[in-house]
């Protein structure tokens, strides 16, 4: 089933990636939601066009979307799809190339099929519970790194802040993408070895990366080292540390 769900999943990225390319860098309307964040008429065409594919074809699947008022009927339901429209909207409105379209499916609470497509790069992430990590049909993996090899981690400013480090703030190279889930299919493809957000974090956004991260051999768990949990009332996480196996642990340990 995991395999004709990401056929699914991987149909309606590229839809959206098409409907997203014609409003990218084309001044489209946008404004800020209730809790500040931006969205655009590009994040709701897309989010009508994802679910209606979706839907159409699992209409006894939950549903979850950063576009979508929540139902909690998806509580109940055994199967759900995980959708951000466009992640990374901010880039997006600023004509920049690392905005992507993240879908997942869950059941159980556990993310069996995801997707992550950048329409601008033409660059598809994919993966299933038991299957390899892909970008573009070829297998990826993550890098082997220590804290001790100097690593380059995804992250943002603020979390360099002393006090989210009761040990010591760690010593790596920083970098940044705006798209949470981006960030988390270039760890799997090794391009960086690690990235971590000690900010509640909206499945949305983590839901596909998180999939194809950890199938790419990453560590992926919340700041505080517990596993991932999705289809939640709250429908966040606390954190997401998704880095090499041994950076995970080492950055780990230095918050306990």
């Amino acid at each position: 089933m995991a395999e004709r769900d990401l056929a699914l999943l991987t149909e309606a990225a590229r839809a959206a990636g098409e409907v997203a390319m014609r409003y990218w860098k084309n001044a489209p309307k946008a404004w800020d939601k209730a809790d500040s964040s931006p969205v655009t008429e590009a994040d709701l065409a897309c989010n009508d066009l994802i679910m209606g594919i979706l839907r159409r074809a699992r209409p006894d699947y939950g549903w979850l979307s950063e576009e979508t008022p929540d139902d909690t009927t998806r509580l109940r339901t055994e199967h759900q799809f995980i959708v951000d429209p466009i992640d990374g909207t901010r880039a997006f409105i600023a004509g920049e190339k690392h905005f992507s379209h993240s879908l997942a499916v869950a059941h159980n609470g556990k993310i069996t099929a995801a997707v992550v497509y950048l329409p601008a790069l033409d660059k598809l992430y994919t993966a299933t519970e038991f299957g390899p990590a892909l970008r573009d049909g070829q297998p990826i993996t993550c890098s082997r790194k220590s804290l001790a090899d100097q690593p380059n981690i995804l992250t943002s400013k603020t979390a360099l802040d002393p006090q989210n480090w009761p040990n010591g703030v760690p010593q790596f190279q920083r970098s940044f993408r705006a798209s949470l889930a981006y960030r988390l299919c270039l760890v799997a493809d090794g391009s960086f070895d690690g990235m971590i957000t000690f900010m509640d974090a909206w499945e949305w956004d983590i839901a596909a990366g998180s999939l194809i991260a950890a199938r790419a051999g990453a560590k992926v768990t919340d700041r505080d080292g517990l596993a991932l949990d999705f289809n939640a009332p709250a429908a966040q996480s606390a954190g997401t540390f998704a880095c090499a196996p041994l950076l995970h642990d080492d950055l780990i340990s230095l918050l306990q």
